[in-house]
């Protein structure tokens, strides 16, 4: 595993690239703004230069007023963009009186005598602040708006230059308008694109967070449910190739293992039981059926050798003594199936045909469901392929379903259906009767050993179904509404 397909390699890598694309946008914003800036200061100083030399003109080149020189040679003097930023240009004389501006209300008026009234510079008070103004000399100190802290962030501003006259010196100032609305606008673009970037490289690392602590996330969740017992759980994500993809890897590869020892100690626990109770079993039943066979064997000596003379009393005789027999058969079969649970269940898996073995079952209750009037039917898909099973075996299997199905109908009769039919390797048989089904509580219990519902049943006989079907590679499931009936599924698996 290389380092960049580790976790930590490829985090460290996307931090890298993040970083570097926010310096990289940032680079290039910076250099949008600084080629901007180049161009409004560009443009300033042009605008600064032909109003200055519009100015110098009026005093020394012309008795022309500043408006009637632009106004015959304005695009000499001015470009476009210049006569956009300039506000007013104004001519102040060697005695700072105000000589020409483009501005009316600042030029020189009559009085009554025609003498001329000139408009000193100090009282120019609403002029933008003045710019640069120690270029000036001690001549700035006559400029009434001074740039200063509290007028510095005034939208306009004033630059002047001093030009030597045969007068005097003169000065010309030139008032460029300065919207600091577009300023701030062109300040806050960088913070914009900025946020953009950020909110960008946000949501990627959220993104990132959430994907790399998923498997963390589930990983902690697997481990709950392990730690409750579910050890079928696996975790998402082993085909990663960092470092959680081989978390992921190693935790499934564990509870499988988990999965297998918890199956095979319970194989092991099982079958131990079994020889247990087996040897016990057979110990049990060989003690058992020694007496009952003499039992029976009496039973036959006294109803042949001392049944009384007169008929109602030889009548009563025999039926006590099929009584007892009946009940020592009972016991023998309790033994028989006691045996048949205990003992390891072998088998001799052979094509078999699966309505034959259908048909050899339903012989031994026919009698009966012909005395409590049950219909018997049997329907068979088309190609339904033979079972490998051992026929024997498995009409046990049949025998006591069917024989559940009768005493569940009872004496008022019902039916009795079985379907067959291939089913994705398997030939499925759906045994159904329309009885009084089982009660929802006990479905979970039926086939746990030693459980009945019935006075005289043993509770081994659905756990002797279980066991043959588990050793014909089978399955079976039961569906039943109580007083609706009950349906039994057996899947065995098909010839192939």
């Amino acid at each position: 595993m290389t380092f960049f397909n580790t976790f930590r390699g490829k985090l460290l890598l996307i931090l890298a690239l993040m970083l570097i694309a926010t310096i990289g946008v940032q680079y290039y914003l910076n250099l949008l703004m600084q080629e901007e800036n180049n161009v409004l200061r560009d443009a300033q100083a042009r605008a600064l230069v032909e109003g200055f030399a519009v100015g110098a003109y009026s005093m020394t080149g012309s008795d022309r007023r500043l408006e009637e020189i632009l106004a015959d040679q304005g695009d000499r003097f001015l470009s476009q963009s210049s006569r956009d930023r300039i506000k007013d240009i104004i001519i102040i004389d060697n005695e700072f009186r105000v000589y020409d501006a483009l501005n009316d209300d600042y030029l020189p008026t009559t009085d009554a005598n025609d003498n001329v009234v000139y408009r000193n510079l100090s009282e120019l008070t609403d002029l933008p602040p003045l710019m640069e103004g120690s270029r000036l000399g001690e001549g700035q100190m006559r400029f009434p708006n001074r740039r200063t802290a509290e007028n510095k962030n005034r939208d306009d501003e004033t630059h002047a230059i001093p030009i030597e006259t045969s007068k005097g010196q003169w000065y010309v100032l030139v008032i460029l308008k300065n919207d600091r609305n577009e300023a701030a606008r062109r300040a806050v673009q960088p913070l914009w694109a900025t946020l953009a970037v950020l909110s960008v490289s946000t949501l990627i690392t959220f993104f990132l967070v959430w994907r790399f602590t998923r498997p963390i996330a589930n990983l902690s969740d697997a481990a709950r449910r392990v730690a409750d017992g579910d050890l079928t759980v696996r975790v998402p994500g082993e085909q990663r190739t960092d470092e959680m993809g081989t978390l992921a890897a190693r935790f499934n590869e564990m509870t499988a293992e988990l999965e297998k020892s918890k199956a095979l100690e319970e194989q092991l626990q099982q079958a131990e039981k079994s020889a247990v109770i087996g040897r016990l079993g057979s110990a049990i039943a060989h003690e058992i059926r020694n007496p009952l066979n003499y039992i029976n064997l009496t039973l036959d000596h006294l109803r042949s050798k001392y049944a009384p003379e007169t008929e109602e009393e030889k009548a009563k005789f025999k039926k006590l003594i099929s009584q007892i027999k009946d009940e020592v058969a009972r016991i023998n079969q309790q033994i028989t199936d006691f045996l048949s649970y205990s003992r390891p269940a072998s088998v001799n898996l052979k094509p078999a045909n699966a309505r034959k073995v259908v048909e050899d079952s339903l012989r031994i209750i026919e009698g009966q469901a012909e005395e409590n009037n049950i219909k018997i039917g049997i329907v068979e898909q088309e190609n339904v392929p033979e079972i490998l099973a051992d026929a024997d075996a498995l009409r046990s299997v049949f025998n006591n379903l069917f024989i559940n199905a009768v005493q569940a109908l009872g004496a008022e009769g019902g039916s009795l259906g079985v379907r067959i039919a291939p089913d994705d390797g398997m030939v499925r048989f759906d045994i159904t009767d329309t009885g009084n089904g089982i009660p929802e509580e006990n479905l979970v219990k039926i086939f746990e050993p030693y459980f009945s519902t019935k006075e005289t049943g043993t509770g081994l006989g659905l756990a002797i179904v279980q066991k043959i079907v588990d050793v014909h590679h089978g399955t079976i499931a039961v569906e039943s509404s109580e007083g609706e009936g009950t349906k039994f599924t057996v899947r065995i698996p098909a010839v192939i």
